[in-house]
């Protein structure tokens, strides 16, 4: 039993944080500048309707579910005395929880004040509201997708063989 769960869980740490790394660096690659080209008020009412969107089940699957398997990955490793997949694990997970942290601390407040705007044909300055969320959302974007892309280098380096 002990060898099946050392050889799950630390493989679906490696795919769920794949996918939340593949998550924040679309949004990096394709969703923003996509968005980017965009009238104001286009670019809002999108951004509102993704944000509403993206709420949904298998997203929490993926943005809960990585983290909690890359710490169930790394409490393995830990009781198991692998010291050099323990430090990709660990590594892995803190690189998560930051972007976990940029993602609570800096680009759901600005999609809630998004949200608070209303509705962009109802604005009386679109511009201003979109200067004021697109800038720093894009920029902490950046930062939470390079630290999920180290996050998912560390957990498959965690998987190699010591």
């Amino acid at each position: 039993m002990s060898e099946m769960v050392f050889g799950v869980v630390p493989v679906l740490a490696a795919v769920l944080t794949g996918l939340f790394a593949g998550l924040f660096l679309t949004f990096s690659m394709a969703v923003m500048p996509g968005l980017a080209r965009a009238g104001d008020r286009a670019m809002i009412e999108s951004m509102r309707g993704i944000n509403t969107a993206i709420l949904n089940p298998l997203f929490a699957v993926v943005f809960v579910g990585a983290p909690v398997a890359a710490l169930g990955s790394t409490a393995l490793y830990a009781t198991s005395g692998s010291l050099t997949p323990l430090v990709w694990s660990g590594a892995g997970l803190v690189l998560l929880l930051t972007a976990v942290v940029v993602t609570f601390a800096v680009n759901v407040p600005r999609n809630n004040a998004l949200d608070q705007a209303g509705t962009a044909e109802h604005l009386g300055d679109p511009a201003a509201v979109r200067a004021a969320f697109e800038p720093g959302w894009v920029r902490w974007n950046h930062v939470r997708s390079l630290a999920s892309v180290a996050a998912l280098v560390c957990s498959v380096m965690a998987l190699l063989p010591a």
